[in-house]
């Protein structure tokens, strides 16, 4: 995995640099490995990158957006095909948002999904910044497991994804979830932003997301952002991308985001 400063790209099982290329942002964990449930059909169409974040990373939003822009132009001198999809998921919907603004012009579309751009709104949730770092780390492994609930529909995802969502969260530090649960409780865009942002831009929201009001968040989004549209998944929880029945690819190519049959070269 090379990195550049705080955020990487995980090597990718293929490359095709003749293919849009397609950035994937992930949620708290950081590690971009719980996409591989989607991978193998947006390999078909994209250029795939997961993006990792240093567990040792504790940048700001700003630091991160230009280590993103950064890493995002520095791949795309190998390439072809220059056209740049950023997709965020949860922290890195948050992300997504502040990458876009940060170089508006170098991404082509925008893939939003159950974006943590509401968490502020809820300060019980920013509690989670004070208490983590004192948590025992027994304790800190089972609060993970017991987040479970609130992250996922447990029904709609399959045994083995389930303990790679577990594993994956309890792998991070105390230190590391309380900075990045900072970040979230900081997460600021003011509105006149979205509004300049003329980015085509897709919100997918879980209609039973336990964890934030995704439905709600998206219709602001989209109400804000001007070349924006959503798509809710009615039996959806937060961590969607997970579910065996939500494919994003086939989201991708209903909502007219993508045309699996003009692949063009740039």
């Amino acid at each position: 995995m090379n990195f550049a400063k705080s955020v990487g790209f995980i090597e990718p099982k293929e490359i095709n640099r003749d293919a849009p290329l397609l950035v994937y942002l992930p949620g708290m964990d950081g590690t971009g490995e719980l996409l591989q449930t989607q991978a193998d059909k947006l390999a078909s169409y994209f250029d795939l990158r997961c993006v990792s974040i240093r567990i040792d990373s504790y940048s700001n939003w700003q630091t991160l957006a230009q280590d993103t822009v950064e890493l995002i132009k520095t791949e795309l001198t190998y390439r072809t095909n220059q056209k740049v999809y950023l997709c965020g998921e949860s922290f890195g919907g948050c992300l997504a948002l502040k990458t876009a603004l940060a170089a508006p012009l170098l991404i082509e579309k925008l893939i939003l999904v159950n974006p943590a751009s509401s968490f502020n709104q809820f300060p019980i949730l920013g509690l989670g910044v004070d208490i983590t770092p004192w948590l025992p780390a027994w304790l800190h492994r089972y609060s993970a497991a017991g987040l479970l609930p609130f992250l996922a529909k447990l029904n709609r995802i399959n045994d083995c994804d389930r303990i790679k969502l577990v594993e994956s969260l309890k792998s991070l530090p105390p230190q590391v979830v309380s900075w990045r649960l900072s970040l979230l409780r900081d997460f600021k865009v003011a509105d006149d932003q979205l509004r300049n942002l003329k980015t085509p831009t897709l919100v997918i929201a879980g209609g039973e997301d336990s964890l934030l009001p995704s439905v709600e968040e998206a219709d602001k989004l989209i109400s804000l952002l001007p070349h924006a549209k959503k798509t809710v998944l009615p039996q959806s929880g937060h961590a969607c991308l997970l579910e065996t029945s939500v494919d994003l690819y086939d989201i991708l190519v209903t909502e007219n985001f993508i045309q699996p049959n003009k692949i063009l070269v740039c």
